[in-house]
């Protein structure tokens, strides 16, 4: 059992006492000034006889409507409006209990109630009671906002802030950071494009101008820092906002989005963060559909590669569709290890977590997996994806990326998986490079055991650069950017496709409960962006601008990298037709020869490594590699 100081509270303690106080003494007062303050002791006696029984009506009220629960150094118009609401329902409750009670008297012939009522006293004593007890936990707010403003404002005196929309983010962002005493900065101009909110004030902060004035409000209110607060606005626009602060070399920050807000759409300081390059995606990310995703709901699910950066978010995703297990199956034991304790801290064991280290290249370890889990659904993102890397070791390009799909999807299809997804990428499209040509003989392998399969939807997902997995370019930049730079970038005319990490999760998600079989889904990904442009304003958010502060250098490209990529082969462009979700798009399955692929992957083993580009050459004819 709870200690009773741990149910009530001392400040609990004394609101009792002093509404005890003001209610029984609000009506001595209403009852003596309707007599003009001379005394009459029969008076005094009939609301001595009542104390205990105005205390308990009042009281309990409180406690139902829970007064005594809420944190009254934040008060907002709620809770102003329960205490008034409370303090109205008591009055009447008395005025009908003691009606009843003098007729009663009355009737019966007794002194006890006296012959003085009059809703007039009532409604004074209601007045006093919201007067002095919603007054009192108004003062007390007042004074706790003022005693820690006094205490916090000298840390960021100097901190003006520039709030970008004076709708409800912004009005509740104001809100909360007078509540806290201002410490994150003082808010001195807010800018908004509705006309009808210009020269009128948010909590006593000016509306001065547009989006478009940004540049020059912030030299005539002296801002050093600016918060964007319009989760609603489309993500060209979001886009827009955001390079016309960056280019005023402020500080620039965001509430959070929709979302990022928990379910009363509170604590949003807490949640502001720096305007990450990521914001700075025009592209709307895709939006799961939950009944699509009802397909790993109660059903064991095997994520190869699981402990990786996309791996593990694929993880998490699953994990919110409440699948019965997760089995990570990785190589690498560390990072598996702390996505176990990640999840198992967020979903206290359900869905249950297990980990099984191991290669994919080793049939006889996946057989014993498979065996002793027996999944329902398997999601391979198991790779060597490293671009130059595999330039350079082309023959474990071949055994981990080719041979590992193929060991994978033979056992999803002896064991009866249902759905088997593959993660691809654009590279695969008209290969430059090792990696790319291995991807594009992965998705040949998913759409062969789809032909062969009886029981398992073989499937594939090819997306983008992944902005934040290892080996991308934002970390990469972003350690340059530590050490002072330069950032280095291989082309200034290289443009990538991306996506962020959830995003290429949810697809792969999305895609197992749409495949039929055989089926490449390819994302809608909108424009590329150029590297060097990421670069750029990766360097503004930081607060430096590029070529002055940080250089930024071409090194040339890389061995198989190429300026450009495509998402669809052009065999595959006349058959892409859209899914159910506008934003994933669906490749009809070229003609392979499958009696050939199978003899082709047994030639793995007896591949030299001088073979492997020619070996890649008779798979992929597209290839063009060196």
């Amino acid at each position: 059992m709870k200690k009773l100081y741990e149910i009530i509270k001392p400040h609990q303690i004394l609101l009792f006492i002093l509404d005890i106080i003001v209610v029984n003494g609000s009506y001595y007062l209403s009852y003596f000034l309707h007599l003009n303050f001379n005394f009459n002791w029969q008076v005094f006696v009939f609301l001595s006889r009542r104390i205990v029984f105005v205390t308990i009506i009042y009281i309990a009220l409180f406690l139902i409507r829970k007064l005594y629960s809420n944190m009254w150094k934040y008060m907002g118009f709620y809770e102003l409006v329960n205490a008034v609401i409370s303090a109205f329902i008591g009055t009447v409750l008395c005025f009908v209990s003691d009606y009843i009670g003098m007729k009663v008297c009355q009737a019966i012939g007794t002194n006890l109630y006296f012959n003085c009522m009059s809703a007039i006293v009532y409604i004074d004593a209601f007045m006093f009671i919201c007067f002095f007890a919603v007054g009192a936990r108004t003062m007390y707010r007042a004074y706790n906002a003022l005693k820690t403003n006094r205490k916090r404002k000298r840390k960021d005196a100097n901190k003006r802030i520039m709030i970008i929309g004076a709708g409800n983010m912004g009005n509740s962002v104001l809100f909360e950071m007078s509540l806290d005493g201002y410490k994150a900065g003082t808010p001195v101009v807010i800018v908004d494009d509705d006309i009808a909110k210009k020269n009128m004030r948010v909590r006593g902060v000016p509306v001065a101008g547009k989006i478009a004035d940004i540049p020059a409000l912030v030299g005539k209110y002296d801002v050093n820092e600016i918060i964007y607060c319009i989760p609603t606005a489309s993500p060209e626009r979001r886009k827009e906002i955001f390079e016309i602060a960056m280019s005023t070399g402020c500080t620039l920050k965001r509430a959070p989005n929709i979302e990022e807000l928990d379910a009363e759409g509170k604590h949003v300081v807490d949640k502001i963060k720096k305007v990450d390059v990521l914001d700075l995606l025009s592209r709307p990310e895709v939006k799961l559909d939950p009944d699509v995703c009802k397909y790993v709901t109660g059903e064991t699910v095997l994520v190869t590669g699981g402990g990786g950066s996309i791996g593990s978010e694929l993880c998490r995703q699953i994990a919110r569709y409440n699948p019965e297990k997760i089995v990570i199956f990785d190589i690498y034991e560390n990072n598996a290890f702390t996505l176990k304790n990640s999840l198992d801290r967020q979903y206290h064991g359900a869905p249950q977590v297990e980990i099984r280290i191991g290669s994919v290249r080793e049939l006889r370890r996946l057989k014993e997996i498979f065996e002793e889990f027996q999944p329902s659904s398997v999601f391979h993102a198991a790779a060597h994806k490293h671009v130059p890397l595999m330039e350079d070791s082309p023959y474990e390009a071949v055994k981990n990326n080719i041979l590992g799909t193929y060991n994978t999807a033979l056992c999803a299809n002896e064991y009866g998986v249902k759905n088997f997804v593959l993660l691809s990428t654009d590279k695969a499209v008209n290969p430059t490079n090792v990696m790319g040509a291995t991807k594009r003989v992965c998705e040949i392998v998913v759409q062969h055991f789809s032909k062969i399969s009886k029981g398992t939807k073989f499937a594939a997902v090819r997306f983008g650069n992944v902005l934040g997995s290892n080996g991308s370019v934002i970390p990469i930049f972003k350690e340059q950017l530590e050490q002072g730079g330069p950032i280095t970038v291989t082309h200034p005319d290289i443009t990538r496709y991306f996506m962020t990490i959830p995003e290429a999760s949810q697809l792969v998600v999305q895609a197992g409960g749409l495949a039929k079989g055989g089926e490449i889904f390819v994302l809608d990904m909108g424009e590329p962006v150029k590297i060097v442009t990421l670069a750029e304003n990766l360097i503004k958010l930081s607060g430096f601008e590029p070529y002055k502060d940080i250089e930024i250098q071409f090194t040339g490209l890389r061995p198989g990298e190429k300026l450009y990529e495509e998402l669809s082969l052009e065999e595959e462009l006349d058959e892409r037709k859209k899914t159910g979700n506008d934003k994933i798009f669906v490749t009809k399955p070229l003609e392979i020869d499958d009696e050939q692929l199978e003899k082709d992957i047994k030639a793995i083993s007896d591949l030299q490594p001088e073979e492997v580009r020619t070996y890649l050459k008779r798979l992929v004819p597209n290839y063009r590699g060196k």
